[in-house]
């Protein structure tokens, strides 16, 4: 796994600005934190390097015809090792898991999937849930408006708290 780079307040001003428009130019982006088009550049490669960033396009479902989102809860059988590693990787694999996140509770996984309709969704449950023994137990809600979609990090460490 690759090391964190150090940034710098340059490089958490630039990550900001790439969240919210990777499209701008470079030369925008370097006047917006006085700093020169080359110097944004090889930040930004330094960036992909690390594993830091990576460049995608994000599109609008709501421009699509027919996108189904779900909201999945999940427990697992056993809490194994390997019941584990097999669901996280089945999660990784699959097209249509947008996100999985290991949760504290009395559910061990939230599952965020997307699917062409309500039937496909279906498909995609069976497949994904119902299993050989790993998953005891899966909850659907589906999601019937988008209120907000993020996909921002913070990049800068939290401020130190003065002692009183």
């Amino acid at each position: 796994m690759p090391h964190p780079p150090v940034l710098d307040e340059f490089d958490h001003r630039l990550l900001e600005l790439l969240q919210r428009d990777a499209s701008l130019t470079l030369t925008a982006l370097g006047d917006a934190i006085g700093l020169s088009a080359s110097a944004v550049q090889r930040r930004i490669a330094r960036y992909r390097k690390a594993g830091l960033m990576r460049q995608v396009a994000v599109l609008d479902a709501d421009l699509l015809p027919a996108a189904t989102l779900a909201a999945v809860w999940v427990t697992m059988e056993r809490d194994t090792f390997r019941l584990h590693s097999a669901f996280r990787a089945r999660m990784r694999a699959a097209p249509e898991v947008q996100q999985c996140y290991a949760v504290a509770g009395q559910w061990d996984y939230l599952v965020i999937i997307v699917a062409r309709s309500v039937a496909h969704y279906r498909e995609v449950a069976e497949r994904l849930f119902v299993d050989e023994g790993t998953v005891k137990r899966y909850e659907t809600r589906l999601v019937f408006d988008t209120i907000k979609q993020g996909l921002n990090l913070p990049t800068a460490p939290l401020p130190r708290r003065r002692k009183k």
